[in-house]
């Protein structure tokens, strides 16, 4: 894949410069007098679609199927295999800054970004400066869905359904063509579209939304998903936080693995991180983690987390890639994160999505590698005096770093044992006590057999 990112560049000093001036000029997301009307806690449906029947398929293809899979949709099918830690995504939703876009987990600000989630899915194909945007004027739902499987007009018109406003197609009408279609290369589309639908954008449940297969058909035309499942990720966290209640529609398993990269320090980087074959999420997915530490534990963590317990730049992020790893974090333009957000309905929201597909080529790109400290002075500054919007606060009470406390926590085989041990102590000493009183009785019985032969 072409690294677009270093095509057009711009002195980190220039860029440092145009938004500490834009942030002045318009102002902060949030101004001071501003009320929140977040809930203090949100509780996050993790529901999920159950994902075996398309592991079963992948597991039955031969490698040259698979290899034909990668050349077109990169890693996505080692998602199937990324375990979810429910207790510590509904611990992260938490610190979720619906206000500055970004998790704020005690003295930190992290976010992922689009470097990171393109070098996770490796799609060979996409043109990273080529974000997605909704053609409104296209081809239906149906005329697409015919593209990419084959399929008659009436075939896909019997199988399509309405799922509130929305159209879709049933996980089952798709995991039949998987099966039995007899051309490869959509038997191949069909399982990368079903992943798109199911772990990427989890819409509906068993069901592939109309919006996804919009994006899906555009995938060849070589545009970035991964813009749009940023925007889905970040948006649909918002969503949580403002109902209080409300499903995660966004990957749960990439922000686990980007959430893995950054928080499990090692002490160097693998060679294998530099090979063109290397997969982060392969590496990932084969990886034990411990999931039994509870949400409110996991709540205490992150609530209390130090620049020291984290790693800026992921473990499986090629140097070479990085646009902003030691550069100087500088103020962040901010003003409008909090409204950025709109409808797919109602009036004028068309010329919305044209200001943000055009904003989109206005991004600028900075060079790599500036020595220096993490954050600037002002940014600190900025950070310490931000209006906080509901956003768990750091306590006073536990300031062990991260791994500290991860290592006092027992694992569920350390308190198996020490369950058995101490209800092995507890046996030990009835068993003992037993022991004493058929002691007694024995003594007892000779007194009573000796008083009798007198």
């Amino acid at each position: 894949m072409e690294n677009e990112f270093l095509n057009k560049v711009e002195d980190n000093a220039a860029v440092r410069a145009w938004s500490e001036k834009l942030q002045s000029k318009k102002g902060d997301s949030l101004t001071e007098g501003y009320t929140s009307e977040l809930q203090e806690f949100t509780r996050v449906n993790t529901a999920q679609n159950e994902l075996q029947e398309l592991r079963d398929i992948w597991a039955r293809w031969d490698e040259e199927t698979k290899q034909l899979f990668y050349q077109s949709y990169g890693d996505i099918s080692h998602l199937l295999d990324i375990n979810v830690d429910k207790h510590l995504f509904r611990a992260m939703v938490q610190f979720w800054n619906s206000a500055y876009k970004c998790f704020t987990f005690g003295e930190v600000d992290l976010v992922p970004t689009i470097e990171e989630y393109t070098a996770l899915l490796r799609c060979p194909k996409v043109q990273v400066r080529k974000a997605y945007a909704k053609v409104f004027n296209g081809q239906t739902f149906t005329k697409k869905l015919m593209n990419i499987s084959g399929m008659s007009e009436p075939w896909v018109t019997a199988r399509v359904q309405q799922k509130g406003d929305n159209k879709c197609i049933p996980w089952e009408n798709l995991r039949d063509l998987v099966l039995t279609h007899p051309d490869e290369r959509k038997r191949i589309d069909i399982f990368a579209l079903s992943i798109y639908g199911l772990v990427i954008f989890p819409k509906a449940l068993r069901h592939v939304d109309e919006a996804v297969i919009d994006l899906f058909d555009r995938l060849e035309k070589g545009i970035t998903p991964v813009p749009a499942i940023l925007a889905e990720t970040f948006r649909s966290l918002s969503m949580c936080w403002k109902s209080g209640d409300r499903q995660f529609i966004g990957c749960t398993q990439l922000l686990m693995v980007w959430f893995h990269g950054h928080f499990w320090k090692v002490d160097k980087v693998s060679y294998q991180v530099f090979s063109e074959t290397y997969s982060p999420l392969k590496e990932e997915a084969a990886i034990q983690r411990r999931e039994d530490i509870s949400e409110e534990k996991w709540m205490e963590i992150l609530r209390n987390l130090k620049e020291g317990d984290i790693e800026w730049r992921a473990f499986w992020m090629v140097p070479d890639e990085i646009l902003q790893y030691k550069s100087r974090q500088f103020i962040p333009t901010t003003y409008g994160f909090a409204q950025c957000e709109f409808s797919f309905k109602g009036a004028h929201y068309k010329k919305k999505v044209r200001e943000l597909s055009n904003a989109w080529k206005q991004t600028r790109w900075m060079k790599r590698l500036a020595v220096g400290s993490i954050v600037t002075p002002e940014y600190d500054g900025w950070f310490k005096k931000r209006v906080n919007d509901n956003v768990p606060r750091p306590s006073l009470e536990n300031t062990q770093p991260m791994v500290e406390q991860l290592r006092a926590i027992p694992s569920e085989l350390e308190i198996i044992k020490q369950d058995f041990e101490k209800k092995g102590s507890e046996l030990g000493k009835k068993i003992e006590q037993l022991e004493e009183e058929k002691m007694h009785l024995r003594l007892d019985a000779d007194v009573q057999r000796s008083e009798a032969k007198k």
